[in-house]
């Protein structure tokens, strides 16, 4: 690598920075609070853990599809504001609100009137799924609140905004841990709810947290100064770039979702303990990992208003320069993954050995992994997705999913009857695989591509 094609401003780094850490501080508070959730739940039992996890797949679908609406905003926005064009994103928000708005109210209606079947999708555990039946008719009417939060965070990153976020979340985390006290072990004259507690927990931290947002981008914004009547804005234009260019990002999301479904129905038919294994790893790597999330987030919104300004030979400068930094990320989170399995016992001190022993071997796994996560999501959603390629992460993403990842676990669960953590490699192979493919398609360049309008 020639050594002009690297970024040697230093302003570089302190704007990228500038936004990563408070992505990446939000992103650590947001699954602080499913860790905190996953810790004090386990302390109930392994089954209410189990049932816990399996319950949250439905959100963690949801979650798919609406940040496939929000990053599509992102990536469509973050370019009008190269151009300072406010308006655009505020017409960009409405529609994802309402987008977004649907989709919730669907997920809503099929977790509130038909728990029971939505939960027999992951897992045969019969006492699994009455656990998990409880927590999901009541924190599925945090969906709502839920989208209202990410519509308005996104509108916020569009234009470099992210503090609010973090703040956000310092509110939420905190709130969560007082109200699970309260709710789960029966504190301050409340019953004990157990599971059920969670759930309320989760309810009300998430009507807070849109709240908060809320009152943000009304009385406190200065940039976008979204009012209520905004949300009626709509443009056939910005319409059809939202679907030429949005569709494939929220088709990606939406093929993720499934595969995480997938994944979550092929290990929640193993074992309880493997179910709660794969909840207590996948609850660490998330927190551990936010730094490599939230690079990846501020990479995203770098290129994409660089591209939006025109200057395509600083994008190919800092797309080169990104990469080192994306696999000295993956290194350094890598580290902290392998020693985190230390934790795993004064954590979850009521966990049986059999878990015990699969948390550690889960770990092990996603420590190799995350060396890749780091270098192929960040380079193919933060530098190819918001460059302007938004199809290619899609295809690529289908590919993996339906030829590589669901098959192979398939055969290694049901076929040769593996072991967990072998059924989870394959399941989480392509991480590393990607790294490939995303090293060739970044240094051709060929995805850099200006999609705003020059006038709306």
């Amino acid at each position: 690598m020639k050594t002009d094609w690297l970024v040697k401003d230093k302003k570089f780094y302190q704007r990228l920075f500038a936004l990563a850490l408070p992505l990446a501080g939000q992103n650590i508070l947001v699954y602080a609070v499913g860790l905190t959730d996953n810790i004090m739940v386990g302390s109930v039992s392994d089954l209410a853990l189990s049932g816990v996890y399996v319950a949250n797949q439905w959100m963690t679908l949801l979650q798919k599809f609406i940040q496939g609406f929000c990053t599509a905003a992102l990536v469509l926005a973050a370019q009008y504001w190269g151009r300072k064009d406010t308006d655009s994103i505020k017409t960009i928000t409405a529609m994802t609100a309402r987008f977004a708005g649907v989709v919730a109210l669907g997920f809503f209606a099929a977790a509130f009137f038909f728990p029971n079947q939505l939960l027999s999708l992951y897992t045969n555990e019969q006492e699994v799924i009455r656990e998990g039946t409880g927590y999901l008719r009541i924190v599925c009417f945090s969906y709502l609140f839920y989208v209202v939060t990410e519509v308005v965070l996104t509108s916020m990153k569009c234009v470099e905004t992210v503090g609010i976020a973090l703040y956000t979340s310092v509110i939420t985390v905190l709130l969560n841990i007082f109200f699970n006290w309260v709710f789960i072990f029966g504190k301050l004259g409340v019953p004990a709810m157990g599971v059920a507690g969670a759930a309320v927990s989760t309810l009300l931290c998430r009507i807070v947290e849109s709240c908060v947002v809320i009152v943000f981008a009304a009385k406190k914004d200065t940039k976008l100064r979204m009012k209520f009547g905004d949300l009626k804005r709509h443009s056939g234009v910005l319409m059809k770039d939202y679907i030429k260019y949005g569709l494939p990002i929220f088709a990606g999301s939406a093929v993720w979702g499934l595969n995480m479904t997938g994944q979550a129905a092929i290990l929640g038919r193993l074992s309880q303990s493997a179910i709660s294994a794969v909840s207590i790893a996948n609850n660490l790597f998330n927190l551990i990992s936010v730094g490599v999330y939230g690079v990846a987030s501020a990479t995203g919104i770098i290129i994409g208003k660089t591209v939006g300004s025109g200057d395509y030979e600083l994008v190919k400068k800092y797309a080169k320069t990104l990469q080192l930094v994306f696999v000295a990320m993956g290194l350094g989170t890598a580290v902290f993954m392998y020693l985190s399995r230390y934790l795993v016992p004064a954590l979850y001190p009521t966990i049986n050995g059999e878990t015990t022993v699969i948390v550690n071997q889960l770990i092990s796994v996603l420590t190799v992994m995350v060396v890749g996560t780091s270098y192929q999501m960040s380079s193919l959603t933060g530098i190819v997705r918001a460059g302007g390629q938004t199809n290619f992460v899609f295809i690529n993403d289908t590919i993996f999913v339906c030829c590589v990842l669901i098959p192979s676990g398939l055969l290694a669960a049901f076929v040769f009857d593996a072991p967990a953590w072998v059924v989870f490699a394959c399941l989480k192979c392509d991480q590393l695989l990607k790294c490939i493919v995303a090293a060739v398609k970044v240094n051709r360049f060929n995805w850099i591509k200006n999609i705003t309008r020059a006038s709306m």
